[in-house]
């Protein structure tokens, strides 16, 4: 038992190393430029794509060590380039908005990765000299894992000297205190920062490229490690690089042991450990973040940044402005009429994702509280609703149901969220998200697991596609309506009150923590009605509606049509959803396709397209 449980340490902390090394680019950039870099997940995954080439075309040690620098180096000079390119243009812009275009830096980079090197896994070698295995306790420990437990920390002292024995690591220092001071007294900002990200760069690559004998290259492993990249820098508090080590030990321990335990035996109960490892690091960073908003070794910023695109108040909307939906209104109108049946289904895709997006925007431009897991709500109506519906509850009864699974869900999450704000609030959000994705992944009893439920049909007075979207239209408008009235209520005006400015909210009477949580919850039941309306659309439903994709799905959503009013969102998700549908049929490669559209608006229109229209035309906007 003892060495099992030292084997599975071990193998944990060399799991860790590697984890640390992208977590530590990661920690760099974002100290430095403020940006939460997503793509940094495909950073890594060409690292090990590019090692993995070269190290096969060469062969033995040239090839693998070799290959792995120069895997780096060649991963350094395309984050750079991205950085000067594309990142230099939003460095101004709100956070959230660099998310989603560093979003559509992954589309891009994932079908360049399918376009030069195919759909297959790539193996590559085991690192030469090292294909062994040491005995210890009589267990078997490969070699290289050894070095791999070496590397974390000779990284830490090389990064510790960096940045406090060299000019180049005071600057960095400098800016990630205070960058606008540093910029004051005369750092050249624009070589700083892409240096830094040229390095950070260089690390994920690094990661990636080390990872060879551990695992083969694949075009999902992108999305895989982010999360737990994410994680660790959160853990350990954002730009914290002794926090980082810290935070990617215990993930990567705590998943090991959960391993290790495997299944154990209560009464007549069976608990599997081994199945917790899909969750275990957002459990891990649900309980930091809830004990310390800022991570282990993290600190409260002095001055925190916006982290919507709600930087001034909003003002008092009008009638005047649904004006902007006379269009779209016309068209849903005309679409059962003359239409065809996938037609007819791509706008009950739209009308739902629409007021999946509004809800989203409810909490994010009127509440200023961004979530990164939205998609836990959604997910939550769906499959509450599938599984009544499962067990013979009536159609309407199923989806009331499913929506009340949702509101139960988003109000026990946001009694927890509420406690926090700004990125810490956000990854709050996408753990508790992925919390309840790994529990429809596994539950296969209940959810269906990985396989998902199949055979969800309306009832036959609704069967027809047309029928059902009469029906889903009503439905939907109606509740995007009911957010609209919401958040020019009272209610409306005190949430927004609480996001201006928390301290006079409270001076004039406002619990401001009772009104978000009501807009949490609130957000949360209304796009559980979108997930409700969608699975019966479907017909199916997998653990997909729960996953961090759909997620980002929403926040694109939301800041392409911009987050100024609840118009904003519903017209980000019809372009959205059109436009995904109509790249989808036009080319192979449809999410660079898509990737590059999302980062060419949010360059060209950081407002959204309402927010840009708005200020091009400010006699619309007037009340």
């Amino acid at each position: 038992m003892l060495s099992s449980f030292l084997i599975q340490t071990l193998n944990g902390l060399a799991s860790a190393s590697l984890l640390f090394l992208v977590g530590l680019g990661l920690s760099l950039i974002f100290g430095v430029t403020r940006i939460v870099n997503f793509a940094h997940g495909s950073l890594y995954m060409l690292g090990l794509y590019i090692a993995a080439t070269i190290a096969g075309k060469l062969g033995g040690a040239l090839g693998f060590w070799g290959g792995a620098i120069a895997a780096a180096i060649i991963v350094a000079a395309i984050g750079a380039l991205i950085e000067i390119v594309i990142l230099k243009r939003i460095y101004a812009a709100p956070e959230l908005l660099q998310l989603i275009t560093t979003f559509g830096i992954v589309l891009v980079i994932k079908d360049a990765a399918l376009w030069i090197w195919g759909p297959d896994d790539i193996l590559g070698p085991k690192a030469p000299g090292m294909k062994g295995a040491i005995e210890i306790l009589g267990r078997q420990v490969p070699s290289y894992d050894l070095l791999l437990i070496v590397i974390g920390p000779l990284f830490l002292c090389a990064t510790w000297l960096l940045l406090t024995r060299t000019r180049w690591g005071t600057l960095v220092r400098a800016a990630t205190q205070d960058r606008e001071m540093a910029a004051a007294l005369g750092v050249n900002q624009a070589v700083l920062f892409t240096t830094v990200f040229a390095l950070g760069s260089f690390l994920a690559g690094l990661g990636g490229a080390l990872s060879m004998p551990r695992e083969p290259a694949n075009l999902t492993m992108d999305l895989g490690i982010i999360a737990d990249v994410f994680v660790v820098t959160v853990v350990g508090g954002l730009g914290s690089i002794p926090g980082a080590y810290v935070a990617a030990i215990i993930v990567s321990v705590v998943k090991a042991w959960c391993i290790g335990i495997g299944d154990v035996h209560l009464g007549g109960a069976v608990i599997s450990f081994s199945k917790l490892t899909l969750a275990a690091e957002f459990i891990v960073m649900a309980v930091v973040l809830i004990w310390k908003p800022w991570g282990l070794f993290g600190a409260e910023p002095s001055l925190q940044r916006q982290t919507t695109l709600a930087a001034t108040p909003l003002e008092s909307l009008g009638l005047g402005d649904l004006g902007y939906l006379a269009p779209l209104a016309l068209v849903l109108v005309l679409v059962p009429i003359f239409a065809d049946q996938f037609t007819v289904v791509l706008a009950t895709d739209i009308v739902l994702f629409a007021l999946f997006a509004a809800s989203l925007g409810l909490m994010m431009g009127y509440g200023g509280m961004a979530s990164f897991g939205h998609a836990a709500y959604f997910g939550a109506g769906a499959y509450g609703a599938a599984v009544l519906a499962k067990a013979g509850v009536p159609f309407l009864l199923a989806i009331a149901g499913g929506v009340g699974f949702a509101a139960l869900v988003a109000a026990v999450f946001g009694w927890l969220c509420v406690r926090l704000s700004g990125v810490s609030l956000a990854m709050l959000t996408l753990a508790l998200a992925q919390i309840v994705w790994a529990v429809a992944f596994q539950w296969d009893g209940v959810t269906g697991g990985s396989n998902g439920l199949v055979g969800l049909w309306p009832p036959t007075m609704l069967a027809s596609k047309r029928a059902y979207y009469v029906f889903a239209v009503s439905v939907g408008v109606a509740a995007i309506v009911a957010v609209w009235l919401l958040a020019h209520s009272p209610f409306g005006y005190a949430l927004r009150a609480t996001r201006d400015s928390t301290v006079r909210a409270e001076a004039i009477g406002i619990d401001t923590k009772r009104i978000q949580w009501l807009a949490f919850t609130l957000a949360g039941t209304f796009a559980g009605l979108a997930g409700a309306l969608f699975v019966f659309s479907k017909g199916s439903l997998s653990p997909d509606s729960l996953s961090i994709p759909r997620s980002m799905d929403g926040l694109v959503m939301v800041l392409l049509g911009g987050v100024q009013t609840l118009i904003g969102p519903v017209i980000g998700a019809a372009v959205f959803i059109g436009l995904q549908d109509w790249i989808t049929r036009a080319t192979t490669y449809w999410q660079a396709v898509l990737g590059a559209t999302v980062i060419l608006i949010t360059i060209l229109f950081p407002l959204g397209i309402v927010g840009t229209l708005r200020s091009l035309t400010p006699a619309i906007g007037r009340r």
